[in-house]
């Protein structure tokens, strides 16, 4: 497969130019009449949170092909749009771009689990646990902590340090400061211009709903059904990136919205793939479009989805776990 999907690598410098400025613009407007709503004493300005937290979303999927050196033919335009974004992201871009790198390098592997994943256990790794750790661990998979305090706590404050790679040098450490200064530098202009009380309100709640619909999206990516998982030697990139990562397939609209994240099979064999040449591949190679194919339907029921079990070679529920 990665013959055929190799000619759609190189990026299109204006179609990146112009994606960029069709998602910063609406963003931009929505903020502002969200501030304008709210300072008029409108409450129902609350309400355009949601379109502007997609907006932010779609912000953080650009920082994320930036980060792949994907959306710009030049490494050094990648690396100054994806750290200006991870300023409105909340997300240190050379220290996300490098515990993400790892992810996709063991993506599917149960040797390697624990950077850049939702946490996976084993049904017997779950069964041997003390009652204690079950419980944290069920309390952890549960959709108001994994869709919820998760992302709110990941975004909000895990990534205001290196977490995971403390001890890997100055880069990561320059990386998460940096960015924090620069979201201290922007929040406190927009503080002096609004006041604390409306700033917060505007972009507390649209920074909540972009982290919540991130991790959602990240969930059902590699956390479906018949998802594959290995171990040793039968674990490989090939099948990883195909059978590992699903095709997450939604309405035109979503698609767009969501920067075609959910052709995620097709991003993780080839992550240098602009987002916006993702339907291009599977229009050229219809194979991949069938491939890991997941519901708007079924990945509802993928919350449900919470160990991983050896035998079955898929993803069961707690009660699944108890009866098996």
């Amino acid at each position: 497969m990665l013959k055929e999907v190799a000619p759609f690598r190189q990026p299109q410098q204006g179609r990146s130019l112009f994606e960029l400025a069709v998602t910063a613009a609406p963003f931009a407007a929505l903020w502002l009449l969200t501030w304008v709503a709210l300072e008029a004493g409108l409450m129902i300005g609350l309400l355009l949170a949601v379109p502007a937290g997609a907006f932010l979303l779609r912000l953080f999927l650009i920082q994320h092909d930036c980060g792949h050196g994907a959306f710009f033919r030049q490494q050094r335009s990648n690396d100054w749009v994806g750290r200006t974004l991870g300023v409105l992201t909340l997300t240190p871009y050379e220290y996300w771009r490098r515990s993400h790198a790892i992810h996709h390098a063991n993506t599917s592997n149960l040797d390697a689990r624990g950077v850049g994943d939702v946490d996976t256990l084993t049904v017997a790794e779950f069964h041997a646990l003390s009652p204690a750790r079950r419980f944290l661990y069920r309390l952890y998979r549960h959709p108001i902590v994994l869709f919820g305090v998760g992302p709110a706590y990941l975004f909000l404050l895990r990534h205001r340090l290196p977490i995971g790679m403390m001890r890997k040098g100055w880069r990561p450490w320059l990386s998460a400061m940096g960015t924090n200064a620069a979201i201290a530098a922007v929040a406190g202009v927009l503080i002096w211009a609004i006041g604390i009380k409306l700033f917060l309100l505007v972009h507390l709640p649209i920074t909540l709903v972009a982290a919540s619909l991130g991790v959602w999206f990240f969930y059902v990516q590699h956390q479906f059904e018949h998802t594959h998982w290995e171990s040793g030697d039968d674990w490989s990139f090939h099948a990883a990136a195909l059978h590992g990562s699903s095709h997450y397939d939604l309405p035109p609209v979503l698609r767009w919205l969501t920067a075609n994240v959910g052709v995620h099979h097709v991003h993780h064999l080839a992550g240098r793939i602009p987002f916006y040449r993702l339907p291009e591949v599977l229009r050229e190679v219809p194979a991949l479009a069938a491939m890991s194919r997941v519901t708007i339907r079924e990945s509802f029921h993928a919350v449900r989805l919470v160990l991983w079990d050896e035998q079955k070679r898929r993803l069961v529920t707690f009660a699944d776990a108890r009866a098996g």
